[in-house]
């Protein structure tokens, strides 16, 4: 197969790294990726791509049109893949504005900047030039106890994260529909697995449970996701970005539906087994149930029967698997994890953090990164 030029927003993110990590280690395309290196975006989730001839990394915010405009002038992508967005629901209720900024006008920006380099494109290179979105199942809102997503479910968001990331898909439709654009959209369940950042439920809980530190659960832990694993994902979002059908939307899940709970005690099992700590004892013991999340949606759920079927994918990690590997990273990395500890994020209260913030390892604006340069 041909090898493309993937250009991957957000790539030093936690599944945008895990796209580069597949990109550069499985197959033979070239990577440039664009992050602005915000609090979650981390260096080092591509420290062991980052030498690599076909891997290179420019610091810019996609809300920056000039900035945009050139770098796609100067590494000309086959394929775009958007995964930059602010993507924690807890911030975004303490703080909406910094969501509506990058996940609506940082796609705008980015779906002119690709219109303009698609226009400007003829004969094969225009054919092969794709623009993929990836976003998530919270724009479909809250399910019942039965039922699925499906690419067809109404969208109903219900916090000002998953509404900023409706928005941007609308957008993503509304750029093929109106003036042609190539594109594909996928829609996520809940990603694990390493280099996860830790505000997020399962690496919270993974951390705080090794250090005998209270395990929170927001209300009575009844609440349902279907969980996947990272590395299923990456594949999937290639394979959805090489051989998906212009102008049509996949749904990525891991058919494993779990309750907070439910996976929280796993990980306290886990982190017993794998890291026994004679003085912390049980970790069981460190669960702590916490105020719920205000507009808590109760239960997320993906049916991923059309990518199985047009694409041939399914995940090759259960649950149970991928969290074994999960918590076994996180047990053998602590030089990744306390760098972040000791810097902008502590197990605060996730809304509290300011956003303006430079975590240890992160490149400051304008220096440039290790590794070859767009």
């Amino acid at each position: 197969m041909t090898a493309k030029r993937f250009l991957v927003t957000g790539g030093a993110g936690f599944i945008g790294s895990a796209v580069v990590r597949h990109l550069i280690q499985d197959t033979a395309h070239e990577v440039c990726v664009l992050d602005k290196l915000t609090y979650a975006g981390n260096l080092d989730n591509l420290a062991c791509v980052a030498e690599a001839q076909r891997y290179s990394f420019t610091q810019a915010d996609i809300c920056d049109a000039a900035a945009v405009r050139a770098i796609i002038a100067t590494f000309r992508p086959d394929i775009v893949m958007h995964l930059a967005a602010e993507s924690h629901v807890d911030r975004s209720i303490d703080g909406p504005a910094a969501f509506i900024e990058t996940n609506i006008s940082g796609t705008f920006v980015l779906l002119e900047a690709a219109r303009s380099h698609w226009e400007r494109l003829s004969g094969p290179d225009k054919a092969r030039f794709r623009f993929h979105h990836i976003s998530t199942d919270e724009v479909f809102g809250s399910l019942g106890p039965e039922g699925y997503f499906l690419e067809t479910s109404p969208y109903q968001p219900n916090s000002p994260y998953s509404a900023s990331k409706a928005a941007s898909d609308h957008l993503v439709r509304a750029w093929r529909h109106t003036y042609g654009l190539p594109t594909v959209c996928s829609n996520c369940s809940n990603n694990y697995g390493p280099y996860h950042f830790p505000e997020k439920l399962i690496p919270l809980a993974i951390l705080n449970a090794l250090e005998g530190k209270p395990v929170p659960v927001y209300g009575d832990g009844g609440n349902i996701r279907d969980w996947l694993y990272v590395e299923d994902h990456a594949r999937a979002l290639v394979m959805i970005a090489e051989h998906g059908t212009d102008g049509e939307s996949y749904n990525v899940g891991g058919w494993s539906e779990r309750s907070n709970l439910e996976v929280v005690e796993a990980i306290c099992r886990l982190v017993d087994e794998i890291a026994p700590d004679a003085n912390i004892g049980s970790r069981a013991r460190l669960i702590s149930f916490v105020a719920d999340r205000p507009g808590h949606d109760k239960r997320y759920a993906i049916d991923a029967s059309k990518i199985k079927r047009d694409l041939g994918w399914e995940p090759r990690e259960s649950f149970d698997s991928g969290l074994a590997k999960t918590v076994a990273w996180y047990v053998d990395n602590p030089a990744w994890w306390q760098r972040i500890r000791s810097g902008v994020y502590r197990g605060e209260r996730l809304g509290q953090v300011g956003f303006d913030q430079v975590a240890p390892g992160q490149v400051a604006p304008g220096q440039v990164a290790p590794g070859r340069v767009a």
